[in-house]
């Protein structure tokens, strides 16, 4: 077997109980942040430093209303990393973002797949090499993002996830950007089983996701116009 050439850390804010996800090459020391939280900016980059990492790419899979991306405050340190949106996110970055492009950082080579539904730009990140998916607001575990939001619509995301995500190899490993009920990772294999939501018809999960009367984020008024901004400083 092939050694990855990964560096793979999985980071945790309670406070919005959001996952930032570091991926470096070991070869080349080239690295991306993916969901980089305001509030953890100084955690995450203390851990690049320690690990001699040069960071080219901090990625949000989707405008967020429950927190503010760190993106922008991390180009301070690194001027050169490209903050990188899906093309009609409605946000404003450095690089965007269509269906089937791919990301090089070092010897890795990222996926994106486009999977709307949670918001118009959403987007999957699947490492094929090492059989990894960062799934974003798509499919958490056991899960699934809301659909009651800024150009939410759940049909979409329904059809999002079983062709993007779950025609994944049942052994990929499936990281959310948020987890509510202490649960890290989880497979595609066991989402088509296991999930509560997305093993349903079509129609049953748009039922089931007009019924969730959630409340709206409790930053969402601070959060999302900032995001529209991606963390970019002028």
């Amino acid at each position: 077997m092939v050694k990855s050439n990964l560096i793979f850390r999985q980071l945790f804010d309670s406070d919005t109980s959001t996952y930032t996800y570091l991926l470096g090459c070991e070869k080349t020391k080239d690295a991306m942040i993916i969901e980089p939280v305001l509030e953890c900016v100084a955690r995450d980059l203390k851990l690049v430093n320690e690990l001699g990492l040069n960071l080219i790419y901090g990625v949000n899979t989707h405008v967020h209303t429950d927190h503010t991306t760190g993106t922008g405050q991390i180009k301070k340190s690194f001027p050169n990393c490209k903050s990188v949106l899906g093309a009609n996110s409605g946000g404003k970055a450095d690089l965007y973002l269509n269906d089937g492009d791919k990301l090089l950082v070092g010897d890795l080579t990222v996926e994106c797949r486009h999977t709307p539904g949670h918001t118009l730009g959403c987007f999957t990140f699947v490492l094929h090499e090492d059989r990894i998916a960062f799934t974003g607001d798509a499919v958490f575990v056991r899960g699934c993002g809301r659909t009651d939001l800024h150009h939410s619509c759940a049909k979409t995301l329904y059809h999002s996830v079983h062709s993007k995500i779950f025609s994944l190899p049942s052994d990929y490993k499936l990281y959310p950007a948020h987890d509510y009920k202490g649960m890290s990772v989880t497979t595609v294999g066991e989402e088509k089983v296991y999930n509560p939501r997305l093993t349903k018809t079509v129609d049953e999960f748009v039922q089931i996701m007009s019924n969730l009367k959630l409340d709206l984020p409790r930053r969402i008024d601070i959060s999302y116009p900032a995001n529209l901004m991606c963390g970019i400083q002028d």
